[in-house]
């Protein structure tokens, strides 16, 4: 269960740094405008915003990895921030009309919690 545990938290660090990587540096180009059906003027329009965007992606990435080497309080941090990321997919799936960003984001959170209140 612990691997399990461990396995969930690590995914959704690593697909947060994922978007932020794609938000920050790939928003106009031909990989991130495919990631978010975007027009290259749209994405120019916006890049200021989306860089801002991927950096709150990079904080949640960077407190699940702090869940996963803290020794004490591990389980607590990795639900505040997996809480955050799920309410971070539900509000996006909702605002975008996307419910594919439902589950690429907060399924793999919400199993993550899951995972950690069973154990």
């Amino acid at each position: 269960m612990k691997f399990l545990q461990f396995f969930l938290i690590a995914l959704v660090a690593f697909e947060h740094i994922y978007f932020m990587v794609l938000e920050m540096f790939f928003w106009t180009k031909p990989k991130g405008l495919k990631a978010f059906g975007l027009t290259l003027g749209k994405a120019e329009d916006s890049k200021v915003l989306a860089a801002n965007q991927g950096l709150y992606n990079g904080f949640l990435a960077a407190g699940l990895l702090w869940a996963l080497t803290d020794k004490i309080y591990s389980n607590e941090i990795a639900i505040f921030f997996l809480s955050c990321v799920i309410v971070a997919g539900i509000y996006g799936a909702y605002s975008t009309k996307k419910i594919k960003l439902f589950y690429i984001q907060s399924v793999p959170a919400i199993l993550g919690v899951t995972v950690i209140l069973i154990s």
